[in-house]
């Protein structure tokens, strides 16, 4: 297995032909103190803006990155996100009008370290103020100003780029409709902290560096590479490099950069931290470091909560399966602070083995970018085409097919006029869908399963990518009027935990599930002494089943009994006939649907 190319690989410090640049008259002042009189913004805009200004998404760069995110024509350099931006792509420049912008405090045209200090007349170098992100938002948002964009269809953002979004989102809530942060957290871990710290510290020692002042001679080449190369481990996995150089450990690359080349990732490290300095400026790369490290929207729930609260948008996070600069981990904490805010959020975590850097490389980002057009999509008022009950699968057995049909009538029986639902293990999102469409809001779904978050997204839903045995402890108490757990009731670890779950957050719960005390199971078991298995609800071998646990109706009665939970209607069903049981449905009905509340 290689390590596969990133996006951003391609880069080069090549003039940006179609590069605009405004400057902003009013003085800015900075989040850490300090003043900036004027600020220069270099740009470059894709597609074109409709006549009502609601078409237009804000492209975020990570540190790395600059305005050219993509390209212009065929004739032009690629930008450093041709996976996700251009025509037909996720993020269509036929259908959007999209704007990337270089951050306050880069090198590639905004005002940053390289830029005169009006005062001294000379670069400011290292004396170029510390800033945030938050400046670095308060500079789009004045560039949006000037474009007379009000308001932004959406802003995407990965890494770096996904604290801005978090930042605009939060500070200027009424000037983004969506928000999708990939591969970001609420703020960075002691350790990321660490490899940065070393990495400044290897430019303010090169020789060269000349206490920021080397712009009249070599720059600090070696501490700048030193800095990338740092970096770029940050970037990987364990995973994706032993896959890249164990085979080949002692076989470098014959190129000549001054670093060792006794280990074949030494040699990649080389060559990474070689191409970066040819089109990136030392003390940037302190100034944009300075300011992700400095991100924090707080150490604990109620913290990020407040931080998060201001913001009104629709938010999509996207993690990385073994990204460790950015883990899962800290993209939930995220999600769960919206949650517990009620606020509209979908998650989805990505399994790649290749890193933070999943985020800038095709294979990864493909269910992301099939996500984030999905997401578009739905905020342009579009829609995927849905499948509903009535139309199955050509590769669905009937049975299973019918039973399905005749849960989701029962369900719809159930469910109050419009009540607002949380679907715990909601899969593709057809019963939410239903719900929408019968004028139920708002309407939340759980699911584990990444390629059905996925369909959920695409029909405009939103769910959030998590195991109801641990993923749901953020939604708040008695928030939904309905708590759904449709069919999922046998998959669960923790039945009684997950029960209790549905009636703290929901005023009532609806809970579906096949009986296994069921007629022909039990002749089956008997007949045959094997795990009974037929088409329908049973499809499934002992050894291949999703199924953990087979409950019967008596088995279900008795532990809500024990868990002081009232069973206050039910209905049973015998689903190879379609008719309701009301004689004795522990032998007689397939399918239970009870509600329940504490």
């Amino acid at each position: 297995m290689s390590l596969p190319s990133s996006s951003d690989d391609t880069r080069n410090a090549a003039p940006l032909p179609h590069a605009e640049t405004w400057t902003s008259t009013e003085p800015l002042d900075l989040e850490m103190g300090g003043r900036l009189k004027e600020v220069t913004v270099c740009y470059e805009t894709w597609g074109e803006l409709d006549d009502e200004g609601r078409n237009a998404v804000l492209v975020c760069h990570a540190l790395s990155g600059d305005s050219h995110v993509a390209r212009h024509d065929p004739d032009d350099d690629p930008g450093w996100w041709e996976i996700l931006v251009g025509p037909g792509k996720p993020i269509d420049t036929d259908r959007y009008f999209v704007l990337c912008s270089n951050v306050l405090g880069g090198c590639r045209g905004t005002t940053g370290p390289n830029f005169m200090d009006p005062e001294k007349g000379r670069p400011f170098g290292a004396d170029f103020p510390v800033i945030t992100v938050r400046d670095m938002v308060e500079v789009q948002k004045r560039l949006l100003d000037h474009l007379g964009i009000e308001r932004l269809l959406a802003a995407v953002g990965g890494s770096l780029g996904g604290l801005q979004v978090l930042s605009l989102a939060t500070g200027h809530p009424s000037r983004v409709g969506a928000a999708v942060v990939i591969a970001a957290a609420p703020r960075l871990s002691s350790q990321g902290i660490a490899f940065d710290v070393v990495g400044r510290n290897a430019i303010r020692h090169d020789p060269r560096f000349a206490n920021g002042q080397y712009y009249d001679g070599p720059p600090p080449e070696a501490g700048l590479a030193l800095a990338r190369m740092l970096a770029h481990i940050t970037y990987l996995s364990d995973e994706s490099m032993r896959a890249k150089f164990d085979a080949t450990r002692l076989q470098p690359r014959a190129i000549d950069t001054g670093f060792e080349n006794t280990f074949s990732v030494g040699s990649y490290l080389a060559h990474q931290g070689g191409r970066f300095v040819e089109r990136f400026d030392a003390n940037s790369y302190i100034t944009l470091s300075t300011a992700m490290d400095l991100f924090d929207l707080g150490d604990t729930p109620e913290k990020l909560q407040a931080s998060l609260a201001p913001a009104t948008c629709r938010w999509l996070f996207l993690s990385f399966s073994s990204d460790w600069l950015y883990p899962p981990e800290a993209s939930r904490q995220l999600v769960d602070a919206l949650v517990a805010r009620s606020k509209v959020v979908s998650s989805c975590e990505i399994e790649s083995p290749a890193g933070h850097d999943s985020f800038l490389l095709e294979e990864s980002m493909r269910p992301g970018g099939r996500m984030v057009a999905s997401l578009l999509a739905s905020e342009s008022g579009r829609r995927a085409p849905l499948r509903v009950p009535d139309e199955p699968h050509v590769d669905e057995p009937t049975s299973i097919f019918f039973a399905q049909r005749l849960d989701y009538e029962m369900v719809l029986r159930l469910m109050p006029k419009h009540a607002s639902v949380v679907d715990l293990g909601c899969g593709n999102g057809e019963l939410l869908s239903i719900l929408r469409d019968r004028g139920h809001a708002p309407l939340l779904g759980v699911e584990r399963d990444q390629a059905e978050v996925s369909e959920c997204i695409a029909r405009g839903l939103d769910v959030i990518h998590a195991d109801l045995d641990h993923g749901i402890a953020a939604i708040p108490d008695q928030s939904f009027e309905v708590a759904l757990l449709s069919q999922t009731l046998p998959s669960i670890i923790e039945v009684a935990a997950v029960l209790d779950e549905i009636v703290r957050i929901g005023r009532r719960g609806i809970v579906s599930f096949p009986n296994f005390a069921h007629r022909p199971m039990r002749e089956m078991f008997l007949r045959e002494g094997r795990l009974p298995k037929e088409d329908g609800l049973y499809a499934h071998e002992w050894h291949d089943t999703p199924n953990r646990r087979f409950p019967s109706i008596r088995d279900f009665e008795e532990l809500c009994r024990e868990r002081g939970i009232r069973i206050v209607e039910a209905i049973y069903v015998d689903s190879d006939s379609g008719r309701e049981i009301s004689e004795d449905p522990n032998l007689n009905a397939d399918l239970a649907v009870m509600v329940i509340t504490r």
